[in-house]
């Protein structure tokens, strides 16, 4: 039986950060949009963890640890979601800086 029609594709967001430098089906352009992508969403969970600090207390409000995972888990998403949309653009200025250091044939790939 022969298979050869599939085929694995494998996007530059499905491998963690710290695979990212060391995989080999992936062109360094593509690690290298991966790396900004990914710098804006751990600042934007910054940003977005501290934004969180300002809320006022009240009784509705509870602070167990789940409702501190739950907040966590949240802005983790949500950070994600905003840089994956690219509408902040911080990633692509870093990843245009980033790509001056690639090789001129990896930079139009």
């Amino acid at each position: 039986m022969d298979i050869a029609g599939i085929q694995s594709h494998v996007k530059a967001a499905d491998i963690p950060l710290e695979g990212l430098a060391g995989n080999t089906a992936i062109s360094d352009k593509q690690k290298v949009e991966e790396l900004g992508r990914q710098f804006e969403a751990v600042l934007l969970r910054q940003i977005l963890t501290e934004a969180q600090k300002t809320t006022f207390k009240s009784k509705y409000t509870n602070d167990s640890t789940t409702s501190s995972i739950y907040r966590d888990m949240t802005v983790q998403q949500l950070a994600d979601k905003i840089s994956c949309s690219g509408t902040l653009g911080l990633s692509k200025e870093l990843t245009k800086e980033l790509a001056k250091q690639l090789p001129t044939h990896e930079r139009t790939n």
